[in-house]
Parts: structure tokens; sequence; C-alpha cells
């Protein structure tokens, strides 16, 4: 498979979506936000997948929707719940270079304001913290580059993915 597409992995509110965009446009590629692909597939919110249908069953949808994927010269947004399937991260890897971006948690906390409706996968009884604490490492662990994206603004964070692929 050709490796010419750049993956994105990061905590919610990290800047996959928006910096993706900027990013594509920058290195002249096309840009694909899984994100869309499920609700697509779903026909429903990310939100409302795992309200009505639990986390499990929303957990093994956004694997099979990225396994579905067969892309080239893309920048690739992903759901920052995609680190918990190994095969689906195996898949990306396959597909291209995968760039973290890393916030720190006050940061991502600050950034999600709409937690309740974004459709973040959080286990009952989990808080923003240990979702963070566990996401952690499994993101350090398929990520072929990291970009600390804390005190970044939008386009040094694009800036920075550029200088990544260049």
């Amino acid at each position: 498979m050709n490796k010419s597409n750049i993956i994105l992995i990061g905590m919610p509110g990290s800047g996959k979506s928006t910096c993706g965009v900027l990013a594509a446009k920058a290195l002249l590629k096309n840009f694909y936000d899984t994100d869309l692909l499920l609700q697509g597939l779903e026909q429903n919110r990310l939100q409302d997948i795992i309200n009505g249908r639990g986390i499990d069953y929303f957990l093994a949808a956004e694997e099979k929707a990225i396994i579905s994927l067969q892309l080239e010269a893309t920048v690739i947004a992903t759901g920052g719940s995609v680190i918990y399937s190994e095969k689906a991260m195996n898949h990306l890897r396959s597909m291209g270079k995968v760039i973290y971006l890393h916030l720190d948690y006050d940061t991502m906390v600050h950034r999600i304001s709409n937690i309740t409706t974004r459709g973040v996968v959080l286990k009952n009884g989990t808080t923003l913290q240990d979702m963070y604490t566990e996401r952690l490492p499994l993101y350090k662990k398929y990520a072929d580059c990291v970009i600390e994206c804390s005190g970044n603004t939008v386009e040094q964070t694009v800036e920075q993915i550029v200088k990544e692929v260049l």
C-alpha cells in the first residue's frame, strides 16, 4: 500500500481535524476525518452512537470503519479513541506516517468544553483524567513522531506537521 498518507492521532481537542484540513492544503493532499466516516456509516452522531449502542459497539464500529480505509495522498484525522484498537492502528501505520498531536491535561480540558456532546469515549465512572492517563502511553506507542501542541496556535501546529512531513 502507498504510504503517502499522514495520520493524526491525539486526545480530544488536540486539533486533529482543525489542523488536519490546513495541513492537507499546505501539503497538497486530500483530507479525511474518520469521525465523519463513522457518523456517515452509522447514520448518527458520535455521542448518540455511544449513548444508544454503548462504548463496545462504538469502538467495534470505529475499528471496522478504519480498517475499510484505502486512501492515498491524504491527511487523515482520527477519532481520539482509535488507539484502543491495535488492528486499526496497524492498518493506519501501514498507510503512512502517524503523527501524535500531544496536549497536556489542562490544555485538553480547556479546549473540550462540549464533553457531553462531542462523542468522547469515557467508560462508566471514568474521569477525563483517567482517560488521559490511560490513553497517553497508547498514543506514544503508535506514533512515528510527536508534536507538542499545548502552547501552540493552530498555525504553529500546522507548520510543525508540514515540517515533519517534508
